[in-house]
């Protein structure tokens, strides 16, 4: 018997050795993108797109509204503590910054956000091309703090998240005229994708070498789209979904070539769509009770302000896929988490 378990916990500690041998080790960790990655920038501009007032944060730790778009942690936020880094990422705006924060990453993502300008004029969000402009401040800063070598070196082993491109296809192609007219479905994406390009250039220059880029999700299965197409059924509206699958494949497709353009660079694409896809059409799989509504009033179209602290909240937001009309729980993002860390962070190595 006494050998039975010492041979079961050598395989135990084999097995924890491999494991931990496939995940990859980054000092830092930095958030580009929009609102499922904006831990609170967006509470220190002139936006209506802010989440930092209850029911938001209600299983934030101490139950704090952040500023994080959903009632906990964020997708990255869970990859900073499964990567060893830190519990949670802040936003780089916050002025009571710890300086012992900027070491290992910050969030820079605003929501709203979008790779067209078009999209942040709309949403008055921090346009991912400013944010890259602020990850130059904050090396400066960094340099400051830990020296010019040892930043440097933070920044070209950090992993850097680009999640953005869902606010520019609801707000810039779906709900509006100019750029379906001017560009056409297939020729915005291709446009977005030159965008995401000139991003990754911006950093690349920066000194960034790791960066996770991430598709879009299922668009079509968002509470707010549903609502807004009038499926009064709530199922999701299939030619949105195929719209972002669609993207997807491209940016798939293009993320290698644009890597052979920079050398010593790793471009991962973290495919977004296919975890929350499978939440919501295998909802028993993760414990879900409804996955066409948000866990806040109605569920069919509050979102920021309107998701308020008057606003009826649902008993156990764990049985809800969405939060919010927009966003997912902080189960959902969990989720999505673990699937990128097993399916995209292992290509990094």
């Amino acid at each position: 018997m006494a050998n039975s378990l010492l041979l079961i916990l050598q395989l135990l500690c084999i097995f924890s050795r491999t494991a931990t041998a496939h995940i990859p080790k980054f000092p830092a960790i930095f958030a580009f993108g929009d609102s499922l990655l904006d831990s609170g920038n967006n509470n220190f501009i002139l936006t209506l797109f802010q989440a930092n007032h209850p029911p938001y944060g209600q299983s934030f730790p101490n139950q704090v509204p952040t500023g994080r778009f959903s009632n906990g942690k964020l997708i990255s936020d869970f990859l900073a503590f499964s990567l060893g880094i830190k519990d949670t990422i802040p936003p780089f705006l916050d002025p009571n910054l710890p300086v012992g924060e900027l070491k290992t990453g910050v969030s820079f993502a605003s929501a709203g956000a979008g790779f067209d300008d078009l999209t942040n004029v709309k949403t008055q969000g921090i346009p991912i091309f400013t944010q890259v402009e602020n990850l130059k401040k904050y090396i400066e800063i960094l340099k400051g703090v830990v020296g010019e070598k040892e930043a440097l070196d933070i920044i070209k082993d950090a992993l850097v998240i680009i999640m953005a491109g869902s606010n520019d296809i609801a707000l810039s192609l779906n709900n509006g005229f100019l750029r379906s007219l001017e560009l056409g479905l297939s020729g915005y994406h291709d446009f977005l994708h030159q965008r995401l390009e000139e991003i990754i250039k911006r950093l690349y220059d920066s000194g960034c070498r790791n960066m996770l880029i991430t598709g879009l999700p299922p668009l079509g299965c968002i509470p707010a789209q549903m609502t807004a197409k009038l499926s009064f059924d709530r199922q999701c509206i299939q030619n949105l979904n195929s719209e972002a699958q669609s993207y997807n494949q491209k940016l798939s497709e293009i993320l290698p070539r644009i890597q052979g353009t920079f050398p010593g660079s790793k471009l991962v694409y973290a495919d977004l769509y296919q975890p929350l896809i499978d939440m919501n059409t295998n909802p028993q799989k993760y414990g879900y009770l409804e996955v066409g509504r948000g866990c806040c009033g109605t569920g069919l179209y509050e979102v920021g302000w309107l998701c308020n602290h008057l606003t009826p909240i649902c008993s156990n937001a764990s049985q809800f896929l969405y939060f919010d009309a927009i966003h997912p729980t902080e189960l959902a993002y969990r989720s999505i988490s673990d699937y990128f860390m097993t399916t995209a962070l292992p290509r990094f190595l």
